[in-house]
C-alpha cells in the first residue's frame, strides 16, 4: 500500500489526510514562500505547492503531498498575521464581505509520477462585533493562519456563507487529493465523506496539470 508523506507540519492538515485512509506521516519543510508568490494568486499556491512537494525524496512506496493555501481580498493575497495589532487589522478588513480562499495542491510519487491543482472557495464573513475580534485574538487563534481565521472555529464563527469547497478554506481540499490521488493509480478509502459537497462531487478542482 503507498504511503502518504504529507510536506506540512500542520496539525488539521494531518488529521484531513488521515480521512483519507493511507498510512502517513509528515514532515516539515522550510521553503521561503514570498519567493515563489506571483501576481495570479492560483498559480502562486500551486507554484509553492510544487515547490514544497520537490524539496521532498519519496522512496519506493511513497507518494509526497504538499499544498498551500492563500486567502485573498481585493486582489491581494492575505498572510498569516506577525502579532496582534496585524491579527485586527486583518480581521476588520475581511469583516462583513468576500474574499477568495485558494489552495495548491501537488503530489510527487518515486519515477517522476506527478500531479497538481488548485481548487478556489469564495467566503463571505459575518459582521462581527470589535469584541468578536479582542476575544479570538485574546485566546492566541488566529497567528498560524492566513487571513487570521478559521473557518471551523466554534466560538468565533467568522463566517457567513461560503461557496465551493469547505475543506479548501480549513486547508487542504481533499477533493483535489483524491482527483490527484487517482489520477497516480493511487487508492483511497475515505473514513466516511468530508463536510463537503464539493469534495463528494470531485467538481472543486478548477486547474490541473502535471508537473516534472
Amino acid at each position: 500500500m503507498k504511503r502518504l508523506v504529507l510536506a506540512s507540519a500542520s496539525p488539521r492538515r494531518r488529521a484531513l489526510v488521515g480521512l483519507l485512509g493511507l498510512p502517513q506521516r509528515a514532515m516539515a519543510v522550510n521553503l521561503d514562500e514570498a519567493a515563489y508568490l506571483l501576481a495570479d494568486p492560483l498559480l502562486a499556491a500551486i507554484n509553492v505547492a510544487v515547490a514544497k512537494a520537490r524539496a521532498v525524496e519519496p522512496e519506493a512506496d511513497d507518494v509526497i503531498l504538499a499544498a498551500d493555501t492563500l486567502v485573498v481580498a481585493d486582489g491581494q493575497i492575505l498572510g498569516k498575521p506577525a502579532d496582534a495589532e496585524h491579527a485586527a487589522r486583518l480581521l476588520r478588513h475581511l469583516r462583513g464581505r468576500g474574499h477568495q480562499v485558494v489552495s495548491g495542491v501537488a503530489l510527487r510519487a518515486a519515477g517522476d509520477m506527478s500531479w497538481c491543482g488548485a481548487v478556489a472557495t469564495t467566503v463571505v464573513m459575518r459582521d462581527y462585533a470589535e469584541r468578536d475580534i479582542e476575544a479570538y485574538i485574546a485566546r492566541g487563534e488566529p497567528f498560524d493562519k492566513a487571513g487570521a481565521y478559521a473557518v471551523q472555529d466554534e466560538v468565533f464563527r467568522p463566517v457567513e456563507r461560503l461557496e465551493g469547497c469547505y475543506l479548501n478554506v480549513v486547508g487542504l481540499p481533499l477533493c483535489a487529493v483524491a482527483a490527484g490521488l487517482t489520477a497516480l493509480g493511487v487508492g483511497i478509502e475515505c473514513a466516511g465523506p468530508p463536510p463537503c459537497n464539493y469534495c463528494r462531487a470531485g467538481a472543486a478542482v478548477t486547474s490541473i496539470r502535471s508537473v516534472h
